[in-house]
């Protein structure tokens, strides 16, 4: 059975797609960006906050459909500058101290909204 996943907390969609999708018990989400949910732009700031920002949002969808960051089996992670990549992990290392997802980065010419980071996650439903 398929479920979707929206909370006012994570940004609206920027087309026809939704935030999540629950399958039994696993969780998939769409990519977020460094949006804040209450304004709907992308934040200022360095590439550290724009990290933390789509963890953020991901946290919210995740928890949404009955799950967490800590649920997490895999993020893939795409980014406009592996020279970044260094960052991401440092800003990774401080979520995940422990037994850290699986994880792939890669670099792509260029986000939506000229963002420079999004994220997707697959997880576990913790409920």
């Amino acid at each position: 059975m398929r479920t979707v996943i929206h909370t006012e907390n994570a940004p609206e969609a920027v087309g026809p797609y939704s935030q999540g999708i629950c399958c039994e018990n696993l969780i998939f989400t769409a990519g977020q960006l460094p949006i804040d949910p209450a304004t709907g732009k992308l934040i200022k700031g360095s590439f550290d906050d724009q990290v933390m920002q789509v963890l953020h949002n991901l946290s919210a969808v995740l928890a949404t459909g009955g799950s967490s960051l800590d649920d997490v089996l895999k993020f893939t992670v795409f980014v406009t500058d592996l020279g970044n990549f260094a960052t991401l992990n440092e800003v990774f290392g401080r979520y995940f101290k422990d037994d850290p997802p699986a994880r792939s980065a890669v670099q792509v010419t260029a986000l939506p909204l000229g963002a420079e980071v999004e994220i997707e996650a697959i997880a576990v439903r913790s409920v």
